[in-house]
């Protein structure tokens, strides 16, 4: 399976940046840090440019703050990936990012997987989804 690693943007800076993994059936997104109106276009930028794959997750474990500006950003990329017919996942975030994401609802209509440690009240495990790639074990999902 051939994968590459790069930085989605050259922009670095203390408070953001972004990874991205691409493999054959899936594109991993990381960005870190805060994620708001003087960032999002970063993040806006890598979302947008990540090549066309079945799934594409987003994983939050490195994001301290989640602004509108964030969340409006992954309901476009949602959309996007969507009308391309894959899927937009959200991987562990850090639980006050988790409480944006139900706030403002982006959890009813994109994916939300947590990993191992406290699960987020109002989050159940389930057993196995099925993706566009093939099952994917699932050990953290907040309701849809």
């Amino acid at each position: 399976m051939p994968r590459s690693r790069f930085v989605g943007m050259e922009q670095r800076s203390d408070r953001f940046h972004v990874a991205v993994d691409v493999t054959e059936h899936l594109v991993t997104v990381r960005p870190v840090g805060e994620i708001d109106i003087a960032t999002v276009g970063s993040l806006r930028a890598a979302l947008w440019a990540a090549p066309a794959r079945p799934v594409l997750r987003v994983d939050l474990s490195g994001v301290r703050l989640l602004s509108a500006t964030g969340v409006r950003a992954l309901a476009a990329a949602h959309l996007r990936v969507r009308a391309r017919g894959g899927v937009l996942v959200l991987v562990d975030p850090d639980p006050v990012v988790a409480r944006v994401l139900r706030v403002t609802g982006l959890h009813r209509v994109v994916r939300v997987e947590f990993g191992p440690g406290p699960v987020p009240a109002g989050c159940t495990v389930p057993t196995l989804d099925l993706l566009p790639t093939g099952a994917v074990p699932v050990r953290e999902l907040c309701p849809a």
